[in-house]
């Protein structure tokens, strides 16, 4: 990794030039592994190419809380050949020898870090280039020491926050980093054709509670919704719709001599929702 990208966190200056530009940072998730290592660090690079400003790498859990069924299969591939969080810190170290400029957000559940150990995964985060690490199993009530440890590493924590959480949103934000991860509904994530009517009064409300950039994640998958969110939000996380067109390309990602083809259908939807 760079001098110039080790010495700052790249979410900040991501959002900051998108927000002087008036645009909304477009954020991919995929699964790390899946269908293998190769493909996750080719995605990663291509992605990038194709418009995503931020990509949020998924480690794969065996016991997931907020993942819907595309993102589980996904998941279940990936640990079919024992990928792991060292894997995934790998991975983004790769992409950053290869010339990846862009913010990596890691996400991943707390008892992977427990067992890597949180000061070796911190210290080993910032090393691979990641910007923001997303827990969504460690309560906020909980989460002092990870975030006062990724503080002295240079990594935000990230907070999410549900309509559930109204009353508790001015607490979770007010100790949030990089930017407030909005999850647009109630339950896992997954595909959605329509969104509660209640979703955008919920971001004004976060809005008014914090200074630090809003993004809106879960069900998000058409141009369309990332338009509409677009210009309420400073991000919009496009998740299960990207990691189902990975599952639907398997046949060519599985094979050296179509991989590419694979790769490029994917990005094209990438670029579809950047544009």
């Amino acid at each position: 990794m760079s001098q110039t990208l080790a010495s700052r966190n790249l979410l900040d200056d991501t959002f900051r030039t998108l927000q002087a530009q008036g645009k909304s940072a477009l954020m991919p998730f995929i699964t790390l592994g899946d269908p293998t290592c190769e493909i996750t660090l080719r995605l990663l690079l291509q992605m990038e190419q194709a418009g995503a400003d931020i990509i949020e790498l998924g480690i794969p859990y065996s016991d997931p809380l907020a993942d819907g069924p595309v993102i589980e299969r996904a998941s279940a591939r990936a640990l079919r050949n024992h990928v792991s969080i060292a894997d995934g810190l790998r991975i983004a170290a790769q992409a950053r020898k290869q010339g990846a400029q862009i913010p990596y957000v890691l996400f991943t559940y707390y008892n992977p870090v427990l067992q890597f150990g949180l000061d070796s995964f911190l210290h080993q985060a910032r090393d691979a280039g990641i910007s923001g690490i997303i827990i969504p199993d460690l309560p906020y009530e909980e989460s002092h020491e990870v975030r006062e440890a990724a503080d002295r590493m240079g990594i935000h924590l990230i907070p999410l926050v549900a309509p559930t959480s109204e009353s508790r949103v001015s607490s979770i934000v007010a100790e949030g980093r990089g930017f407030i991860y909005c999850v647009s509904s109630l339950g896992v994530t997954g595909v959605r054709d329509t969104f509660d009517s209640q979703v955008d009064a919920f971001i004004e409300l976060v809005r008014r509670s914090t200074e630090l950039p809003i993004a809106i994640g879960f069900g998000i998958s058409t141009a369309e919704h990332v338009k509409h969110f677009a210009k309420r939000c400073d991000g919009v996380i496009v998740g299960s719709a990207i990691v189902r067109r990975i599952e639907e390309a398997l046949p060519l990602l599985e094979h050296p001599d179509s991989s590419e083809e694979g790769i490029l259908q994917i990005c094209d939807f990438v670029r579809q929702l950047k544009h």
